[in-house]
């Protein structure tokens, strides 16, 4: 009889150690969820921060491929709302390789204005780091680019106006 009571608290015992490895399991996919979600809220609100926005309007008049020297040229502003894209584009892509921010959030909310900012400073960027001797300048901004290049030639992204336009609220 005792050794039955063993055997019965032992599989109680598995069960116990089974049932909190699920859990565990459980609460840690929910903690990396909290994680992208907040660090997803945290992007929008970069993105929608008036030096980001003052920044993108001010590289609007910027042609595509600007030098380093005729950026500069432009006034010391255009360099600096430079500075703050990279600054804050080498954020974003560092946190999307290390899975903080999803790609495809990133590439939702920010692929076209990634590719468009790239299309105007790339030049500018490897001026930058031939001046610097670095080719460690504006890294995660180029990646990031590429990566979104990359996944727009296997799959453009169709603008969410058209793509959710059958899309209507849970009720």
């Amino acid at each position: 009889m005792l050794e039955r009571l063993a055997d019965i608290a032992g599989i109680v015992g598995g069960l116990a150690v089974v049932s909190a490895v699920i859990f565990a399991v459980i609460q840690v996919r929910q903690f990396k969820q909290q994680r992208r979600d907040s660090a997803a809220i945290e992007l929008m609100r970069i993105l929608q921060a008036p030096r980001f926005v003052e920044a993108y309007l001010t590289l609007g008049q910027v042609p595509k491929g600007i030098s380093a020297k005729k950026l500069r040229d432009m006034g010391r502003d255009y360099e600096e709302a430079a500075m703050s894209m990279v600054n804050t584009y080498e954020t974003v892509g560092l946190l999307v390789f290390r899975n903080t921010v999803s790609f495809q959030t990133v590439r939702e909310v920010s692929g076209g204005i990634l590719v468009a900012l790239w299309g105007k400073l790339h030049v500018w960027a490897s001026d930058v780091r031939r001046e610097q001797n670095s080719e460690r300048f504006a890294e995660w901004f180029q990646w990031l680019v590429e990566r979104i290049g990359e996944q727009e030639a296997k799959a453009p992204t169709e603008p969410a106006y058209k793509r959710f336009a059958a899309w209507q609220p849970r009720g």
